[in-house]
């Protein structure tokens, strides 16, 4: 992360005016920039705080330790920070981060919310990851009867002849100011270009880092 960057940062979240708890401490929301799956909760002191903030790594404090740690300093999955904010009462900080390796858990999964009652499953994302992430699942373990699997059996002649003509009713129903329509048929081409990245394993985060990256 440049020293430009680091500096709209420390700007942007005065160390001095977050209302830190008797202990020194405020809660931190560690959520992946480009999807928004919530990740993981750590605690900072002013001291971590300043140093994810010269640094563009989060650093946290140990409670039981009672000392600063590097988060990723042994296994290797730091957490660029892209962006960073406080709340209304200005006692606890939102940052959104670029993980490396995708895993944030200790356990090795990708979030520490990852438990829900006995079962494991993914952690919560936009409406777009979730969807990509049954898709995927559909490829990777096919169910009878899934339309999604059908569409992935039939490869890039059915699954490319879909978008065309869910491109075709998203340009007639915009032409016909259809606002319901226009959303439902969007929502549609969305799905099967949704299909078309899996079935080619291109990852959506790929596509939203183009984004990113454009909007720059």
């Amino acid at each position: 992360m440049s020293s430009s960057v680091n500096s709209d940062f420390e700007q942007a979240i005065p160390v001095e005016k977050i209302r830190y708890d008797e202990r020194g401490l405020v809660p931190a929301i560690i959520q992946d920039y480009l999807d928004g799956t919530v990740l993981m909760m750590a605690w900072m002191n002013q001291e971590s705080l300043q140093k994810t903030l010269s640094t563009g790594e989060t650093w946290f404090w140990s409670r039981s330790r009672q000392e600063l740690w590097h988060k990723g300093a042994t296994s290797g999955h730091i957490q660029k920070v892209r962006s960073m904010r406080y709340d209304c009462d200005s006692d606890a900080l939102l940052v959104g981060v670029e993980q490396v390796g995708d895993i944030a858990c200790h356990t090795g999964e990708r979030s520490c919310f990852h438990q829900v009652d006995s079962q494991i499953d993914p952690p919560p994302g936009d409406s777009l990851s979730q969807l990509f992430q049954v898709i995927v699942d559909r490829r990777d373990h096919p169910h009878e009867g899934s339309y999604t699997c059908k569409l992935l059996a039939g490869g890039d002649n059915k699954i490319l002849k879909k978008i065309g003509e869910e491109s075709a009713e998203v340009v007639m129903a915009c032409k016909d100011d259809q606002p319901e329509e226009i959303a439902g048929e969007v929502a549609d081409l969305f799905y099967h270009t949704l299909v078309a990245l899996a079935h080619h394993h291109v990852d959506l985060k790929a596509v939203y880092q183009k984004l990113q990256q454009r909007r720059r």
